[in-house]
């Protein structure tokens, strides 16, 4: 007998299940398979990956008329540019001459300039001088402006979306900023102090379903239990993200050590869907940003930002650094491998998940929550 799917509020805030899912309710809602088929990747590109919005950076990372910053998902390249009029745009990055690439990485310049046959396009996208295009009556310059991309910034960040039906971010992510401005307010003076990356292999869904549930704290992650108080640890599910929060245990931790007033005591933690997590721990104003990016069918690229009051962490801030590069990531890359493998065993089908109704480190309802995320995407695409 199929029992009833979960409803808005029952265990989660905001949480959507598919009604065609046999056996009860908890059940995991994505099927091994599109954990580790590869032709499932085309689909989840163009049903979610063209049509969510994603980060590029930080505002002040664009600070002059004409700075520029190139990013790329899938096959997809473009960039950010902040015009004469201080305003921060997003375009295809490809010359609509004859489809070269415009920019590569990051820089500064008065024009963008094609490094193939050479046309430039002003900061809005303007096409600015088409060489030998002035011996061609009918052409005409409004025809080759280049093509824009949805931008918009939150908590000093940038982000894109290439779907120009996308609703507006602010209005998706609901009071995401402001819950992260009370972790952190001085979040926009922070600036960029470590980037790590990581190839792991395992599926991109993997490596967010482990970040989304804590039942897994208390065995893999014993330093992490000694540094946040696990009796306050609460997540909160919302429409396009989620809140994984509480306060430290002890300044001096296994963990790391790190001082600072009463605020510097809480840990924060976010979900921004599909792939964005953001994390304040305990110690001096930080913000570390973690992208769970998809490489391949079984292999995901995490990039660590860590961003701080100075360029230079300090020797507390560089504790804080070695805990999560050397202990709290390694022990979940361990985690997602070992389950990848396991996702192969013709012993495994669909688990399920623990929930209770006080939304505790034991509850997995964060995850059935971005697993109906990725079933909704799926099924308005026709693909589910």
């Amino acid at each position: 007998m199929t029992t009833a799917p979960l409803r808005p509020g029952e265990w989660v805030d905001h949480a959507t299940a598919l009604d065609d899912i046999p056996g009860d309710r908890y059940r995991m809602e994505i099927p091994t398979e599109r954990y580790v088929a590869s032709d499932f990747v085309t689909l989840e590109r163009d049903a979610i990956w063209m049509k969510v919005w994603q980060v590029v950076g930080r505002a002040d990372e664009l600070t002059k008329t004409g700075d520029w910053k190139q990013y790329r998902i899938f096959d997809q390249s473009y960039l950010v540019v902040r015009g004469k009029d201080d305003k921060i745009r997003a375009f295809y990055n490809v010359c609509q001459h004859r489809a070269h690439e415009l920019v590569k990485g990051s820089g500064q310049a008065k024009v963008l300039t094609c490094p193939y046959h050479a046309w430039t396009y002003h900061a809005d996208g303007r096409l600015r001088t088409a060489r030998g295009s002035e011996n061609l009556p009918s052409f005409n310059k409004d025809e080759f402006c280049l093509k824009p991309v949805r931008v918009e910034t939150m908590a000093n960040f940038v982000f894109v979306n290439l779907d120009p039906e996308a609703p507006p971010l602010t209005v998706q992510s609901g009071a995401l900023e402001s819950e992260i401005r009370g972790y952190c307010p001085e979040i926009d003076n922070l600036v960029l102090a470590r980037v790590m990356t990581y190839d792991i292999e395992g599926n991109w869904k993997n490596s967010v379903d482990n970040f989304l549930e804590c039942y897994h704290c208390h065995v893999a992650h014993s330093d992490f239990c000694d540094l946040v108080d696990m009796d306050s640890y609460r997540s909160i599910c919302h429409d396009i993200y989620s809140s994984h929060c509480g306060r430290s245990s002890h300044r001096a931790s296994k963990a790391y050590e790190y001082s600072g007033d009463v605020r510097a005591q809480k840990f924060g933690s976010w979900l921004l869907w599909p792939n964005l997590s953001i994390e304040v721990f305990p110690g001096a104003p930080n913000v570390n940003i973690f992208h769970h990016v998809p490489i391949g069918p079984e292999k995901t690229r995490h990039v660590f930002e860590f961003y701080m009051e100075s360029g230079t962490p300090t020797p507390e801030q560089e504790d804080a650094i070695r805990y999560i590069d050397e202990v709290l990531q390694a022990e979940d890359i361990t985690l997602v491998e070992s389950v990848q493998r396991g996702l192969h065993s013709k012993g495994y089908n669909q688990g399920r998940f623990i929930v209770d109704e006080g939304r505790t480190d034991k509850s997995e309802h964060a995850v059935h929550h971005f697993h109906g995320l990725v079933v909704d995407a799926l099924k308005r695409y026709g693909g589910a």
